[in-house]
């Protein structure tokens, strides 16, 4: 059975995540789908791109079963992945809209504040409880929508916020009934259809911030201020994230491998994005250089050019 399940009418896209027995999450192969999807309809003429999901819910967020089971490689690709699809569905050319019921939680709701329509059940609820184990995914995107003060409090306190909270903070644009969600889809395609493409980008501009690398520069929490966040002790100990510093100072060290995945998982994220986006990347340093940083100087013989006219000296030839 597909992940991802895609019905496309006229200019209109319809993108279903299909994992309802494991309530939507996103795993690895749904990501990947999506990402595609996501792509090829900047180039196949879309102009309305819908996600929804079947079952219960929209999604639940990212998808740790199994993660044990995975390399630091394989768990860090996916959560870069998962950051560059927010970021392509949230600076497409086309309009995007997000249909959300049920319980949804962290990149889940990520996804719906990444579309420009937000449209949630009267009885969907939402709960990023990321910071809790030092993930700043989509901060910056929810600040935005929300503001500031109200995304600190969502955010830090890991509130469970209903359809009512988000359509009066400005996280949902539109509260129908599920049954009228296809209503809104019609309506919002053939509004989209009655401006030129021209108009829609021009509006797009003056209206949007391209903030993809301040996200990237959020992403990473200090050992100071992770040493704050509450332990996630699911997470077995690495020894190697001690040798290399990267637990918080107090941590438990039960953080210690996740501590280590989030400082990795945010320099390549933001290596990634530069190279895809054709930025030349800063060169890593010899590792010559790193050990003249730390190792004492020594003296060594220097070279004495004679003079002209003047044979050189038996030490400065030898």
């Amino acid at each position: 059975m597909s992940e991802l399940l895609a019905e496309r009418s006229g200019t209109t896209l319809i993108l279903t995540l299909n994992r309802p027995e494991k309530v939507n999450a996103l795993s690895a192969p749904l990501v990947e789908a999506l990402s595609e999807q996501v792509k090829a309809a900047e180039v196949s003429g879309i102009r309305l791109l819908v996600l929804k999901g079947n079952g219960r819910n929209f999604s639940a967020g990212f998808d740790f079963m199994d993660y044990e089971a995975q390399s630091e490689g394989d768990l860090l690709l996916r959560f870069v992945r998962i950051e560059l699809l927010l970021q392509a569905l949230r600076h497409a050319r086309y309009e995007t809209m997000s249909l959300a019921h049920g319980r949804n939680f962290g990149a889940g709701v990520d996804l719906v504040c990444c579309c420009d329509h937000r449209i949630v059940a009267p009885s969907a609820t939402f709960r990023m409880p990321g910071l809790s184990f030092g993930l700043l995914l989509g901060t910056r995107r929810y600040a935005e929508a929300v503001g500031s003060t109200r995304a600190q409090q969502v955010l830090a306190e890991a509130v469970t916020f209903d359809a009512d909270g988000a359509l009066a903070d400005g996280f949902a644009t539109a509260q129908p009934p599920i049954e009228q969600w296809p209503a809104e889809i019609a309506s919002t395609a053939n509004r989209i259809a009655a401006m030129p493409d021209e108009a829609r980008a021009a509006l797009r501009q003056a209206t949007f911030r391209d903030t993809r690398s301040e996200d990237l520069a959020d992403g990473e929490l200090t050992p100071k201020h992770a040493a704050k966040v509450p332990a996630f002790g699911s997470f077995p100990q690495s020894p190697s994230a001690s040798r290399s510093g990267m637990v918080a100072p107090g941590a438990a060290p039960s953080d210690d491998r996740f501590l280590a995945y989030r400082r990795c998982i945010w320099r390549a994220l933001n290596q990634t994005t530069k190279s895809e986006r054709g930025c030349p990347l800063r060169p890593a340093r010899p590792a010559a250089a790193r050990w003249r940083e730390v190792a004492p100087r020594t003296p060594q013989a220097t070279f004495q050019r004679p003079s002209p006219g003047r044979r050189a000296p038996p030490s400065a030839i030898a």
